[in-house]
Order: C-alpha cells, then structure tokens, then sequence
C-alpha cells in the first residue's frame, strides 16, 4: 500500500489533468488502482502509463446530476480499487462573508457565486481504504495568469469523510 506521500503526489496528479482541461468542468470521479493489478488485467495499457507508480488514477464514468453527497454515498469499490479521488470545482468565501450566509443549499450556491469576494477553486480530495487521506486546492486566478495552489489533507474533512465511506466493506 503507497505511503502518504504517495496519495499526494497522486492527488496532484489528477488536479494537473483535470485541470489541463481548464475550468468550468463537472465534478470528475477517479479509481486509485494499483499499477501492477491494471497493467495484468489490461495489458494493453503498458508503455501508457508508468510501470512504477503504486497507484494509477483511472477516470471513471460521468456522476449522476443529483445532489453529490447523494451520489457519493450510492458507490461501493471492488476489491481491486484501493482509492478514490473527487476533482470538483467550488466557490470559497472569507471566513467573515460565511456567517451571513442561508442554511439553503439552493439560496447558499446562489448567494456565494455572485458574492463579491467569492474565489472560484477547484478541490481534488482523495481518499486509501487505509485511511490516508490528501487534498488540493487550485485557486483560479482572477488575471487568467498564475492559479495559486494550495496542498493540505484537512482541507475537505466532509467530502475526504464521504470518499471513505465509499471504500469501506
């Protein structure tokens, strides 16, 4: 099983290829399958991927619209995937601007898009069947230059919770 590290390097992986198709994208749902178990069960995958990886990020099929800790909480993995990753684009506010926010999801949304200190970002949150958890968060810049990218695993306690609920048995 990879180490911390490992499920860092990982999450920043899949932020750099969700986000090399640049902003405005769907929630992107990813297996965390050990290399050796993928290149035997697909071995036309060799010279595609890196034979020395731990763990390969696999993308998985589009997310239901429906609300996604709904969705989330409807996934169960197979034996064979040992993770998951979540790449998801949101809207943070300062602290200061959230205590004068409704409780309504659909008034919430509303509200933070359009407030005026709200910063688009977009979180990558992954989660082992081990417990290890990691996350990045990619802060769109408002020049359209150089995003700010920030890497901690407290970043989404409830959505890193939500990923291993889907990986236990």
């Amino acid at each position: 099983m990879p180490i911390a590290g490992d499920l860092s390097a990982i999450t920043r992986e899949v932020e750099d290829f969700v986000a090399s198709g640049g902003w405005d994208q769907a929630p992107q749902l990813f297996a965390l399958v050990p290399t050796a178990h993928l290149l035997r069960e697909q071995p036309d995958l060799v010279g595609q991927i890196d034979p020395d990886a731990a763990l390969t990020p696999v993308a998985q099929e589009a997310l239901s619209d429906e609300d996604l800790g709904v969705a989330l909480a409807a996934i169960m993995w197979p034996e064979a995937v040992h993770g998951c990753a979540l790449a998801q684009e949101i809207v943070m506010l300062p602290p200061e601007a959230e205590a004068d926010l409704p409780e309504d999801a659909d008034s919430l949304e509303r509200i933070a898009a359009s407030h005026p200190q709200a910063r688009e970002a977009r979180l990558v949150a992954a989660a082992l069947r081990d417990g290890t958890i990691a996350c990045v968060l990619r802060l769109r810049s408002a020049d359209g230059e150089t995003d700010e990218v920030i890497e901690h695993k407290e970043l989404a306690p409830n959505l890193t919770a939500a990923l291993l609920d889907t990986l236990r048995d």
